[in-house]
This record gives C-alpha cells, structure tokens and sequence, in this order.
C-alpha cells in the first residue's frame, strides 16, 4: 500500500470511529445519573402508586397509554430547595427493554436525559446529541418526533420509544403536581 493510501485509509478510520463514539454513549447507573444532574443534593426516593383517574389523566396528557400504576420518582433538594425530580421508565424498544432516567428542574422542564439499561444491539442505542435534545423542554404538541425532535437515522424505534418515555414521564409528573415534596415514607440516599 502507497503512503498516500495509508494516509486515505487512516483518516477514514479515524472518521468512522469517531462517528461510533457518538453512536455508543457510556451507560451509567441510576445513582450515578442522579449525581451527575443534581450534584452535592439530598435525593430521596420513593415508589407512588398511581389511580385509576391519575393513570388515564396522564395517559391523555402524554398520548401514550401509560400501562403500569407503579412509578418510581427520586426528589433532589439541597439546602432545603427543591431542585428537581427524576422518574424512571421501563419500555420495549423494538424487542427488549430501555430504562430512562428523565430528570426535571423544579418546574417541571426536562433537565437531562440518561439511559441506565439498554438490551438492544449497541448499534441502535440513541447518541448523546439525540437525548440533549430534550433539554429544557415540556409537554406541549411539539415534543413529538419530526417536530422539536430530529429522528434517529438508523434507530427510528428507539427515537420514538425515548420521546414517548419523555411525554409519559412529563405528564406523570404534571398529574402528580410539580412541587410535591416526597411522602414521610420515602427513603433518603
């Protein structure tokens, strides 16, 4: 092989690598994300059993059936200020499962976005650049797939099931009222 080819050849590997990067972010653990968005913060935890009225208002306010009445919420407070919430959701992407972590600022707008399980092909697990894009949003018409949301070339399933986990993650939360502080059962970590 030529010096020139040598040259050619290393730059599209390093082109194509670079792409993979993005495309296999780093899965981190519950914990772990919670520190990450709401650094030095008391987070409690506690497990809510929605309604019947509950589970369907916010089915209707996310346009996603929300199957389960057990959600899992952790409430961050530092200094005696809430600064946030985060819920977890467990859905099928195509045929295996994808926990999210979406957590919330103190009013309700989405603050990050984290994958704490994947059991997909890597291959088809969303990049970082596509979960950002959740960043500072709420629940309105235009958090949908090819309106504020770009799609994923390549993962479309996964692109829709992290949107739809957003919207029914908002409306819980919205249904449950933004500011609650977590129930005297809730454990502290």
């Amino acid at each position: 092989m030529t010096a020139p080819a040598r040259v050619l050849r290393a730059i599209v590997m390093a082109v194509v690598m670079a792409a993979s990067a993005d495309r296999v972010t780093a899965q981190v653990s519950r914990s772990e994300a919670l520190a990450l968005v709401f650094p030095d913060a008391q987070i409690s935890d506690e497990r809510i059993f929605l309604t019947d009225a509950q589970r369907q208002s916010a089915s209707r306010r996310a346009g996603e059936t929300i199957e389960s009445s057990l959600v899992t919420r952790y409430t961050a407070i530092r200094g005696g200020a809430l600064l946030g919430r985060a819920y977890v959701d467990t859905h099928t992407v195509r045929t295996k499962r994808e926990s999210v972590l979406v957590s919330l600022d103190a009013s309700g707008a989405v603050k990050r976005v984290d994958v704490v399980a994947f059991l997909e092909p890597p291959e088809y697990r969303a990049p970082t650049a596509f979960t950002d894009q959740f960043t500072g949003r709420r629940l309105d018409d235009q958090l949908r797939l090819q309106r504020a949301i770009r799609p994923l070339a390549g993962a479309t399933l996964t692109a829709g099931a992290l949107t739809d986990a957003v919207r029914r993650v908002l409306a819980i939360d919205a249904v449950l009222g933004a500011g609650t502080a977590p129930s005297a059962g809730a454990a502290a970590r």
